[in-house]
């Protein structure tokens, strides 16, 4: 099948679905080639039995998914663990599976977009062109550094020369191509990693601090990362990137005009979307605001195991699209959230909304709300802070 064409879109332009129409599908794909001591994601090293076992299960839960919320679909987004670590014939199995539940006229299952995450060393031109045929349009790259001593520290696999080596490959391939660069990690030169990158002329670059989660190996090492050297390297990160053109369209991800990842535009809309796979989690249109759900981990999951359910109230909503939108160049419509929900912010938290704007972290222009450069070095900040103000407000 040829690959889909992505038209060009600014993320302000980009298409949205219909209210109620699920647009969106997250596949979660949880095996990896070795399990990186920071990451916390549902992950797992593979075996044959279990990979089998995976995409028999994947097959029929596609099949359940699709039947209910037919489509058609905008993007389609594979994560993990590591989706390209799958090999030809399994990513055969999991493409034909979606293109049975959802493919277009045209045999597209992400009409606008459908992105793979890939480590360095799971691909290369060959495996790049298999990509493109199965209808791939976007790569997101798990680069992290271009530094040998910051990608040991991180227990990376593979050196600078091949990470680098990789990107360029799936550059010269065609599609699309996002990179992750960790930043704040100790001994690393953020400035050399991100020009490094840039210079091979990406146009999409993510750029996530160090997180030390309690259950990994970091965590139970003690690993504890600075938060002035973190605040720091967000602002340096910014700089350095809008040298080469990109423009911070969410608090870690940057584009050039018409590059913004469409996927994950849906999420900081507070688009719904459908999801498949291990702990994989949907935003369904059920209830009057929205059903959240979360598959099981993958052994309960393989049997069959329902997901977690949680009905969401106007309340949950107008939080959620705080704590996503306020994340993104385009800041959150108030007028239509109050449409949305019923609630208008100045009066549900008031003071909290009169402070941030005083202080220099909000900005109201029009109806639409943006958090500020300073909002965004601040927004976990800012965001407890709006719970509080919540919690303390009679019902």
């Amino acid at each position: 099948m040829p690959p889909a064409e992505h038209p060009a879109a600014t993320a302000a332009s980009a298409p949205r679905p219909t209210e109620g129409r699920v647009a969106a599908l997250y596949l979660h794909v949880p095996f990896c080639p070795s399990v990186c001591p920071y990451c916390d994601f549902h992950k797992m090293l593979r075996s044959e039995p279990l990979v089998a076992r995976y995409l028999d299960r994947l097959e029929a839960e596609a099949a359940e998914v699709a039947t209910a919320y037919p489509g058609p679909l905008d993007t389609v987004y594979l994560g993990g663990g590591t989706p390209s670590h799958l090999r030809d014939a399994e990513l055969e199995r999991v493409f034909a599976a979606l293109r049975r539940g959802w493919a277009d006229a045209d045999g597209r299952v992400g009409r606008l977009e459908t992105t793979l995450e890939a480590d360095p060393l799971t691909f290369d031109a060959r495996r790049l062109e298999l990509f493109r045929r199965l209808g791939v349009t976007r790569l997101s790259i798990g680069l992290q550094s271009s530094q040998d001593a910051v990608l040991a520290y991180l227990g990376r696999a593979h050196d600078a020369e091949a990470g680098l080596e990789a990107v360029r490959l799936a550059l010269a391939s065609g599609m699309r191509v996002n990179v992750d660069v960790i930043m704040a990690v100790p001994g690393q030169r953020l400035a050399d990693d991100l020009r490094t990158v840039l210079d091979l002329g990406v146009n999409h670059l993510s750029v996530y601090s160090l997180t030390i989660e309690p259950d990994t190996p970091f965590g139970r090492r003690g690993i504890v990362i600075d938060p002035d050297v973190d605040a720091d390297a967000f602002e340096l990160a910014g700089d350095v990137v809008a040298e080469y053109g990109l423009e911070r369209y969410e608090v870690s991800n940057f584009a050039r005009p018409g590059e913004e990842s469409l996927h994950n535009l849906a999420y900081w809309r507070g688009d719904r979307y459908l999801a498949l796979g291990p702990g994989a989690s949907a935003y369904l249109p059920e209830g009057a605001f929205g059903t959240r759900t979360k598959n099981p981990p993958i052994k309960t999951w393989l049997l069959g195991a329902p997901p977690e359910r949680d009905v969401l109230d106007a309340d949950d909503v107008v939080l959620e699209r705080l704590m996503t939108g306020l994340r993104t160049r385009e800041g959150v419509d108030l007028a239509r959230l109050e449409a949305r929900t019923g609630r208008a912010l100045a009066a549900v938290a008031p003071a909290w909304l009169r402070d941030a704007t005083r202080h220099g972290l909000l900005v109201l222009e029009g109806s639409v709300l943006r958090a500020t450069p300073l909002g965004l070095e601040r927004l976990d900040a800012l965001l407890r802070a709006f719970v509080g103000s919540r919690a303390s407000t009679p019902a």
